[in-house]
C-alpha cells in the first residue's frame, strides 16, 4: 500500500499555491520500465504531485497499531525516526484517542524508603523513570557492569555518592531541585542517593541507557 499523510499533502498544496509545486509526468506502462502509476519527477511535467509518500504492507500497519494500543501496558514507545511512516502513523493514532484513554495508570514499586515508577521505555534508547526518596532515606547501594544512568533531581535536596569498586575513592554530588544538574552513574562504581531533608521528598528523574531485563539485570548490591 502507498500512503500519503494529510500533512504532506497540505505542505505540497502550500508549495503549489506559492508557485513552487513539484511537477511530474506519468509515462505509460512499459516506457523506460515505468508502470504507468508512478510519478516521474520533471521540471515541466503536466501534473503536480506530493513527493513524500510511504509504502507499507497491511500486515506492518496492523503490527504498528497493536504496538500503539499496547503502549500503556508495555510503556514501550514506538521506534519512530523523524519523518518516518511510524512517527506519522502514531501521531494520527493518538489524535483519535478518546479522553478516557489519553491518560493511563503507571505501576509503582514502593517501600519505606520511597517509590520507583517506570515512565517510558524505548527501543535502543533505554528508559525513563521517576524515583522518590523519603526524608532521611538512602536508595541505591548497587553498581552496574556496563549499564549507565543519568540522575536529575527536580525537587528536594540530596546527596549522590559513588565509589569506584575495589577502592575507597568516593565522589559526592550535592543535588537540589532548584539548581538541577545531570549526574552520570558511572559503570563500575557503586552508587547511592540520600535525601538530606527532614521534611520533603527527594524527586529524581532517572534515565538508563537500556531497558531493565530481569534475566540480565546488570545490578549488583554493594554499599558505597
Amino acid at each position: 500500500m502507498e500512503l500519503l499523510f494529510v500533512d504532506d499533502l497540505l505542505e505540497e498544496l502550500y508549495d503549489a499555491t506559492e508557485g513552487h509545486p513539484h511537477r511530474c509526468d506519468y509515462p505509460p506502462e512499459g516506457e523506460d520500465g515505468c508502470d504507468g502509476l508512478t510519478p516521474k519527477p520533471c521540471e515541466n511535467g503536466r501534473y503536480c504531485y506530493a513527493p513524500v509518500t510511504y509504502k507499507a504492507s497491511l500486515g506492518h500497519i496492523v503490527e504498528c497499531l497493536h504496538a500503539f494500543h499496547d503502549q500503556p501496558q508495555t510503556l514501550m514507545m514506538p521506534a519512530a525516526a523523524p519523518d518516518s511512516f511510524e512517527k506519522k502513523l502514531f501521531s494520527m493514532y493518538i489524535s483519535y484517542l478518546p479522553a478516557d484513554r489519553a491518560a493511563f495508570p503507571l505501576k509503582t514499586a514502593a517501600d519505606e524508603r520511597g517509590s520507583f515508577t517506570e515512565l517510558i521505555k524505548t527501543f535502543g534508547n533505554g528508559q525513563i523513570s521517576v524515583n522518590i526518596t523519603k526524608p532521611g532515606a538512602v536508595k541505591g547501594q548497587h553498581w552496574h557492569n556496563s549499564k549507565w544512568e543519568i540522575f536529575v533531581v527536580v525537587a528536594g535536596h540530596g546527596l549522590i555518592r559513588q565509589r569506584r569498586l575495589g577502592t575507597g575513592e568516593v565522589i559526592e554530588y550535592d543535588v537540589r531541585g532548584d539548581d538541577p544538574k545531570a549526574v552520570y552513574m558511572l559503570p563500575g562504581y557503586t552508587h547511592s542517593i540520600e535525601n538530606l531533608s527532614d521534611t520533603d521528598d527527594l524527586v529524581t528523574i532517572m534515565w538508563a541507557n537500556e531497558t531493565f531485563d530481569a534475566g540480565r539485570p546488570d545490578t549488583f548490591s554493594e554499599p558505597v
